[in-house]
């Protein structure tokens, strides 16, 4: 025989009929509280802005909804911005399933701090790569969102365009950043250090990264030993090059390589090319692919380096390719040693352009 037991309100459970039940579970349910909302709230708790899959996204990637409601006029929306006393503009490209693009959004613009301090001082515009609105430039030039996006160089999303009050080029951030180096981006502008010194220079007097360090960089096989001549300037390799600019004690270059740098396909893509691995803050006696000859310091800050690691490629007769200065991940180093070791930046010296003909699929 069931038990008798006794329910909400005295409602006997074991002789209430299958509807009177499903009307119990109903109320229930309508009176216990929400569990799924935090979860929404607040999905930057489980993002790493390192480690993550870098493939593209199958949900759009959404915009905070501070961001600037423009219609695209830059001119206007600078003179705007001015007006509400604000330092000036930030432009954001970007496109809609980019992993990358997301942990900008749920990571840095989840941080209070970083929110309060980007709409006290810009307004933020955004413009999507793949877009067909007319953008208006800060010079009076329309284009649609792709064909500006490309004008740009915004080869890798997010990229950021910081302009000052009187619409000059600020600062330029290609691809994603974590949040304590986009702080100092925002600061960077906002207090006018960019009229006196290069974002390298800020960040490395703010954070000491050239400080003396006994750590070591961690080798891989595939990485050519030194001397370091890499003059193409004179006669042209075989192959491309990258260089890995890198430093101790550095974890974004740790996760690269214990993540993408141990992946099979991305080390045997990687050993098509001659590689070489430089400490930037080192005195590492180099020849450049131009035929200079520099430290390995000099040549960092020469290319204006503020993000580690840094990858440089150039092609066989020592022009630049394409750099990678940001957080990269699995999906997006694969597509740009494709780019590179296939030779289609001779074809398409644009990555972006290659990218949107089939080489790549958007995300990447």
């Amino acid at each position: 025989m069931m038990e008798r037991i006794t329910g909400m309100d005295g409602l006997d459970s074991a002789n209430e009929s299958p509807v009177m039940g499903a009307l119990l579970l109903l109320l229930l349910l309508c009176l216990s509280p929400p569990v799924s909302a935090p979860l929404l709230a607040a999905p930057e708790e489980s993002l790493d802005p390192l480690d993550f899959d870098d493939r593209p996204l199958s949900q759009e990637v959404r915009h905070p909804a501070w961001f600037k409601l423009s219609f695209l006029d830059l001119r206007e929306d600078l003179r705007e911005s001015v007006q509400a006393g604000k330092r000036g503009l930030i432009v954001y490209f970007g496109q809609k399933f980019c992993p990358y693009c997301r942990n900008l959004m749920e990571i840095n613009f989840r941080q209070e701090d970083i929110v309060a301090y980007t709409r006290a001082h810009f307004d933020v515009v955004a413009i999507d790569i793949h877009g067909s609105g007319t953008v208006t430039d800060l010079a009076g030039r329309e284009w649609d969102e792709g064909a500006f996006a490309e004008a740009q160089k915004a080869n890798f999303t997010p990229t950021l365009v910081w302009y000052d009050s009187s619409g000059g080029e600020a600062l330029r951030l290609r691809g994603y950043y974590p949040p304590y180096q986009f702080r100092a981006a925002l600061e960077y502008v906002a207090d006018g250090h960019y009229l006196v010194e290069s974002f390298a220079d800020y960040l490395e007097r703010g954070a000491g990264v050239f400080s003396s360090d006994p750590d070591l960089l961690t080798e891989e096989p595939f990485f050519s030993s030194g001397p370091y001549m890499l003059d193409r300037s004179r006669r042209p390799a075989q192959t491309p090059l990258v260089v890995f600019f890198e430093q101790p004690r550095c974890h974004p270059c740790d996760v690269l390589h214990a993540g993408p740098l141990q992946d099979p396909a991305i080390t045997a893509r990687l050993r098509e090319l001659e590689a070489v691995q430089l400490d930037r803050s080192a005195e590492t006696p180099v020849i450049t692919p131009a035929g200079e000859r520099l430290t390995a310091r000099e040549w960092s800050r020469r290319l204006g380096l503020f993000y580690t690691p840094t990858l440089l490629f150039f092609d066989e007769q020592g022009a630049e390719i394409l750099r990678v200065d940001s957080v990269v991940q699995f999906y997006r180093l694969g597509n740009v040693l494709e780019y590179i070791t296939s030779g289609a930046y001779r074809d398409f010296p644009d990555y972006r352009r290659w990218r949107d003909s089939g080489g790549d699929r958007p995300g990447g």
